[in-house]
């Protein structure tokens, strides 16, 4: 009879030490997933800065070609285009 005490005291010593277990892990995975929650709001600040800096590099690197600078002529032109192009539609649209 006293086997079967010791063997249930046992059980009972292990299950405890599994629930603590997986207190911890259950503590530990909340802990990871608000690091990643962070993580992710932290990469996606981070990509739209890099748009936002290649957007002036591009706005500087046309500036630049419009003011004179023998680099970036032919896209300055390309661009001037395409905007002359977009302005006479939306005046043919207005004409309508």
């Amino acid at each position: 009879m006293s086997e079967l005490v010791d063997i249930v005291d046992s059980l009972e010593n292990k299950i405890s030490k599994l629930l603590h277990k997986v207190e911890l892990l259950n503590q530990a995975k909340g802990r990871l997933e608000d690091e990643l929650i962070q993580i992710r709001q932290d990469h996606e600040a981070t990509k739209n800065s890099v748009k936002e800096w290649e957007e002036k590099y591009e706005s500087l690197k046309l500036a630049n070609s419009m003011l004179g600078s023998e680099n970036n002529k032919t896209e300055a032109k390309l661009k001037i285009n395409t905007l002359i192009r977009e302005l006479d539609h939306c005046i043919s649209q207005l004409a309508e």
